[in-house]
């Protein structure tokens, strides 16, 4: 989630000194595939090379993600340099994730960034900026219609937390002042049935949360303090919506990364929840996070606070394309505790869906359908899927749709209806709903998107 107006997403990762495994915003063969890749070129101002990998043959490679191990104490730049020293060296490596399309015989140009470096013009990756190459110009392959109308899967097991609709709106209110419209909290339309503060902030203690009115906000409202903010909760209690704080956004620094930093995090958030008396916590970490650890603050979390918590997640797209990746292993690992994941289907570029076949471009059904398919299909429940987009011009730097789009999305998942040309396996009745980035933007843009979505949610299964 973004503070400011917009933010077009990086594809490419600044790395820093690791051990294990590293992640890596490039092209990679399909999972279990091994591939070489060749060092062409030295870009310098802090970009360890420029490398080219050709498709030999196979069906297709898929990627925007490449994993690889590097040996226990080695940083990646001396890595790569150690290997590959020169133009024309070559090296060969298995991947262990997908994503995105390559033609039989096309090849993709791309660059490893040392930390702290920025991007040299005029590098793109798939067609957006910063990460080398030239995309593929074969048009991707297209779902054919089932013949048969595709199973439906059952109701969940667990039932939702607490007395949450079904079906739910949830929006993001901004306690900071940017080019969208503020808002006192009580002022949230009310057609959203769950409302995320964004955000709670980190402080110089590891997972520690703390959480206050912002001065700029406070000042452009004419004055609001933080007991009219808690006034504001109660006022939204009484109309039966729910209050949940989130942790995070695009600039969130808070760091759950072992034993006791899990214990502050749980201990913090308890405190801010009764002070303020927020119903939940939202996990909204764009800059990673822990999974082991964030699963036993969130666990320590609701010991305190009861089985009443809402605990909900803000994955990017690239979060939830593999269950081996941290977000979506956090989302697994806490399953009997978890409310909904309403992941940002937008920032994105194109990405592979469920099928693995094609690489659907944002700001579409296809799109939204193919990945949240992904999450579906992988072990979430249907009524922990929510469906993430912006509100409107100004809310995010891509994938922005008109609200009828989500809702033709919500129709495809829930009844196979209205579905692009990709269709999923199954249809998913117990969808959760939508989320938006957010409140503030969708009231500076008329209230479009609560009006048009809250209404059809309320027409699903």
């Amino acid at each position: 989630m973004k503070r400011s107006r917009s933010l077009v997403l990086s594809l490419v990762t600044a790395l820093a000194a690791t051990l294990g495994a590293a992640w890596v915003a490039l092209p990679a063969y399909a999972a279990g595939a091994t591939a070489s890749f060749v060092k062409t070129a030295d870009w310098g101002s802090g970009w360890e090379g420029k490398y080219t990998i050709t498709n030999g043959g196979t069906s297709t490679i898929n990627g925007w993600s490449l994993a690889f191990d590097l040996p226990s104490g080695t940083t990646l730049g001396s890595y790569w340099d150690a290997l590959l020293t020169s133009a024309g060296q070559r090296h060969t490596f298995t991947n262990r994730s997908w994503n995105g399309a390559i033609a039989p015989g096309a090849s993709v140009s791309f660059g490893f960034l040392a930390s702290g470096s920025g991007s040299p013009s005029g590098c793109q990756l798939n067609g957006a900026s910063c990460g080398g190459g030239t995309p593929p110009t074969t048009p991707p392959p297209t779902t054919p219609p089932p013949t048969t109308p595709p199973p439906t899967t059952p109701p969940p097991t667990n039932p939702p937390t607490g007395d949450l609709p079904k079906h739910l709106l949830t929006g993001y209110w901004h306690n900071f002042d940017n080019p969208a419209v503020e808002l006192r909290l009580r002022d949230v339309p009310t057609e959203y049935d769950l409302v995320a503060v964004a955000f709670a902030e980190a402080t110089s203690t590891p997972g520690a949360l703390t959480f206050g009115i912002d001065p700029g906000l406070a000042a452009s409202l004419g004055g609001y303090t933080d007991a009219d903010f808690t006034n504001d909760v109660r006022t939204l209690h009484s109309r039966g919506k729910r209050v949940i704080l989130s942790v995070g956004g695009e600039t969130g620094r808070v760091t759950v990364n072992d034993a006791a930093s899990a214990t502050v995090f749980a201990d913090t958030a308890a405190a801010l929840i009764a002070r303020y008396g927020f119903d939940g916590i939202d996990i909204d970490l764009e800059n990673g996070l822990n999974p082991t650890y964030m699963a036993q603050a969130l666990r320590a979390l609701r010991a305190k606070v009861g089985s009443s918590l809402i605990i909900a997640m803000a994955p990017q797209t690239i979060d939830m394309q593999n269950p081996a990746g941290g977000y979506f292993k956090l989302a697994l690992d806490i399953k009997d505790i978890l409310t909904v994941v309403n992941t940002q289907f937008y920032n994105s570029g194109a990405m592979l869906g469920c099928d693995q076949n094609a690489a659907y471009g944002q700001g579409t059904v296809n799109f939204i359908v193919a990945l949240a398919c992904i999450q579906l299909e992988a072990g979430l429940r249907p009524d922990q899927v929510g469906l993430g987009l912006p509100a409107g011009p100004g809310a995010a730097g891509g994938g922005i749709v008109a609200p009828s789009v989500v809702n033709a999305a919500l129709d495809c998942l829930a009844r196979g209806t209205n579905c692009g040309s990709f269709r999923p396996p199954r249809t998913y009745p117990g969808i959760r709903g939508a989320m938006t980035w957010s409140v503030n933007w969708d009231v500076s843009n008329g209230n479009t998107f609560a009006r048009t979505v809250a209404p059809h949610l309320d027409t699903l299964p």
